[in-house]
């Protein structure tokens, strides 16, 4: 699959800039000094739906309009944050939307969801039983099946990285959670396209590890998932087109266990009073892992989402 080229992904920010300016990034004192270097946070909960998938499903939806193949309505899984882009992005286009969630999904993101106009659809034990029905969906109704990992899609999330790399050109190294693969494939195709020299280093969670799994064999190998904490990790089988993109990309790949994850989703809440769900705090627990590596080097990091329910949250912080 091609990566999306600058042109592409300059002509993909002008389309998500109709909905919203670019998020800041800042060089956080406290997490520097946490980190003991030079630390970068880009601040992707600060979009309409609070994470960066948004980016995604707006120019995916642009790129239908402009073939003229808009659906009368379109169906896609989630554990969240896929689906309050779809949600956004067919609710701007006039396009009824389905959306299919795995039981015990958090309340707020589908309560978030609801709002978006999506009919909401619980099914399974997990993302991929979803996925599968949500296919089978599709079919039954003749709508329009959004995948989680596609080209339009990944157009739109470049923008970020794209924002990112120019806005911060020292970047030494940058670390990007991986869930269906979508946000590190954009983080290689800004670099490619900016002529950046930084390495991309890909985090997983060491309770789905479908993907360092995959890379390590050269095939998609399924993995069971067991975190309760960064659902957005949380895929128990690898996209093949994913994995062509990152296997011969990624500077190295980091596992994180659940217990990193909360303890840097309370190093952000405590250094910069920003809240990160699971998988959003994920770079950081990588970064923080490989600390003594890092020292002299500018360190960036993706903030990818804030979505996290606030029981879950008041549970994270009462444990440290």
């Amino acid at each position: 699959m091609p990566l999306p080229t600058l042109a592409d992904i300059e002509a993909a920010a002008h389309v998500v800039y109709r909905d919203f300016a670019a998020t800041p990034q800042y060089r956080w004192a406290l997490l520097s000094e946490r980190l003991g270097t030079d630390c970068w946070l880009k601040h992707e909960n600060h979009t309409p739906v609070g994470a960066f998938k948004i980016r995604g499903g707006l120019t995916y939806f642009d790129q239908l309009a402009q073939r003229g193949a808009l659906p009368r309505e379109v169906v896609s899984a989630t554990r969240g944050n896929h689906g309050q882009s779809m949600g956004w992005a067919a609710r701007r286009h006039a396009v009824a939307c389905t959306i299919v969630v795995p039981r015990g999904n958090s309340t707020e993101k589908n309560a978030a969801m609801r709002a978006l106009g999506v009919t909401l659809v619980e099914h399974g034990d997990d993302f991929q039983a979803a996925r599968e029905h949500a296919m089978q969906l599709a079919q039954e109704r003749g709508a329009h099946m959004v995948p989680s990992f596609h080209p339009d899609l990944l157009r739109g999330v470049a923008t970020y990285w794209w924002e990112f790399l120019r806005a911060v050109p020292q970047l030494d190294v940058v670390y990007v959670p991986i869930g269906q693969g979508s946000g590190a494939c954009a983080a290689i195709a800004a670099k490619q396209a900016l002529q950046h020299p930084v390495r991309v280093v890909g985090v997983v969670s060491s309770h789905a590890t479908t993907y360092a799994d995959s890379i390590a064999a050269g095939r998609v190998v399924e993995a069971p998932v067991s975190t309760e904490l960064a659902d957005g990790m949380a895929c128990r089988v690898a996209d093949q087109a994913a994995l062509h993109i990152l296997a011969p990309h990624l500077d190295h790949l980091v596992q994180v266990s659940d217990a990193e994850v909360a303890a840097a989703m309370r190093a952000i809440y405590t250094d910069t009073h920003n809240l990160a769900e699971g998988a959003g705090a994920a770079a950081l627990a990588a970064a923080l892992q490989e600390r003594d590596a890092l020292r002299g080097q500018a360190v960036g990091l993706a903030l990818t989402g804030g979505n996290v329910d606030a029981g879950v949250f008041a549970q994270v912080l009462a444990t440290g």
